[in-house]
Formats: C-alpha cells, structure tokens, sequence
C-alpha cells in the first residue's frame, strides 16, 4: 500500500511489516500501528463523529444486499483499525439486523493504545432504534465486554425499552418524539465520555448524520468494481439544501482500491 495524498518532499516513508522498508511504491501491508496513526483522531476535538464505509465505481454501497462483496482484505483491516480506535461504533437498527452484528472484540495488537488513551478494552456499540424492534436475545446484546447501547426517541415502547434492559443494553433517550435526532445522539453519547465516535452505517443512518450536518469526516473506500442494479448509495435518505463541502485529508490506494478521508473544514466547527 502507498500513500497518494498528502506527499510532500518532507513526507516519512512508513515502514511495513512485510519488507521493513521505506519506499512506499515497495511497500506491501502496512503495520497496525502505522494504520492507527494514520486514521488517528484530532487531538484538538472535543467531538469527532467519523463514518466508514465502502463503494463500488458506479455508487453502489452493497453487493447482492452486503458490502463484503465490493470490499477486500485490506479495507477489512483498516475497518478493524477504527473500530478500535473508537470508543463507540454507532449503527442502524437495519444493518443490526441484515448483517448480524456481533460485540466488538478485544484485539490485543490495540490494547496498550486504548489503555493509554483512557479506553476502555474494546468500543461499545450503539444501535438506533425508534421502533426497538430487534432480537434482544443475540450475542450483542447478552454477552458483551461492554454493555450495548440502545438510542431511542421519547416516545419508543416501554415493553421494548424493558426488554433491552432486561437484556442487559443501556437505552438513551435522543428525541423528543417518536425518532432519534442525531445532534442528541452524538451528545448524549458524549456526555458518557464516547467522544471518538464512529458509524458504519447503514446508508440510512448516514443520510440522517449528514442532513443534520452532525458528520465530521467521512474514511471511504472506492473498491475498483462495477455492479450496476439497483443497490443503495452510501447515504440514502434526507438530503441537505445545500451540499456540505469536505476537505480531501488522505489517500491510500492498493491493487485498486483507494482508502479516502474527507474531512469537515475545520474552521466551521
């Protein structure tokens, strides 16, 4: 893998696990760690909501309903990477349900990082949910390392609010009425001191995160596949009057793929 985007004369080649050497039109799999510092979160954020996600060529977010069809080994690493650099990974209640999410895993490569950055051992998961209508009987939700949130509107039902905590979940409330509002989301998971956020989706999800304009940086993966169909674009939903403007931050690329980060201008925030 090679960095693209920013290179300058002063850039640091990044040692790889594989050759040891400098030369990143050499290099092969780039070290955990040197991932990490690359999608390291700003130092100078209180706040920082981050969303990862996967397209093909021609727009498209999944593959025969999945995006494990149009991603590939090393996308997969760098989606292990944030998730443990975060300390919640925030998803749909439909991409709960349509990929079998499971809790996050302790991984050991990135244990004295979160030990040192004050974390804890693996990121919680928060799942948003009007309606709270899941299988409160899975893994992600019984079993754990750390308990599962759920976020909710006011208005969700008390039986589906008890069942969650009857499975051991931890339910917040972020809206007034019947949906979750993602400005009170993003709040209310950092007043529990989770302020390295991460979503993975579904589109959905994300269309709602944009169209409130709560996104500060978008890691994109642009896998080098055509699908044509009729599957979703990466954000689905609301839109925004007027287009929210990122800055290009990075660019990876290996066999094709390209490993963007866009971020929010930060001086609108």
């Amino acid at each position: 893998m090679r960095r693209l985007f920013p290179v300058t004369d002063e850039t640091p080649h990044v040692a790889t696990e594989q050759s040891g050497e400098g030369d990143p039109e050499r290099c092969g799999e780039w070290s955990l760690d040197a991932l990490a510092d690359a999608y390291a979160y700003p130092a100078d954020r209180e706040v920082w909501l981050r969303a990862n996600m996967v397209s093909s060529l021609d727009g498209a977010a999944q593959h025969d309903g999945r995006s494990q069809p149009i991603s590939s080994a090393t996308d997969m690493r760098i989606f292990g990477t944030l998730r443990c650099l975060a300390d919640v990974v925030v998803v749909g209640a439909e991409t709960v349900r349509l990929e079998g999410y499971r809790p996050a895993r302790a991984r050991e490569a990135f244990a004295a990082r979160r030990e040192a950055a004050g974390q804890a051992p693996v990121p919680a998961i928060a799942v948003v949910s009007a309606s709270l209508d899941l299988d409160f009987s899975l893994p992600l939700f019984v079993s754990p390392l750390v308990p599962t949130l759920v976020l909710t509107g006011a208005t969700a039902p008390l039986d589906r609010i008890r069942a969650a905590r009857e499975a051991g979940a931890e339910v917040l409330i972020a809206g007034d009425g019947g949906r979750v509002e993602p400005a009170k989301a993003v709040r209310a998971l950092a007043d529990r001191g989770l302020t390295r956020q991460l979503t993975e989706g579904g589109p959905r999800l994300l269309a709602q995160f944009i169209a409130d304009g709560v996104l500060d940086e978008l890691c994109l993966t642009v896998s080098p596949m055509l699908t044509a169909g009729r599957a979703q674009r990466i954000a689905d939903g609301p839109g925004r009057e007027v287009p929210d403007r990122f800055v290009l931050a990075s660019i990876l690329e290996e066999a094709g793929f390209l490993y963007t980060q866009y971020r929010r201008n930060q001086c609108e925030k």
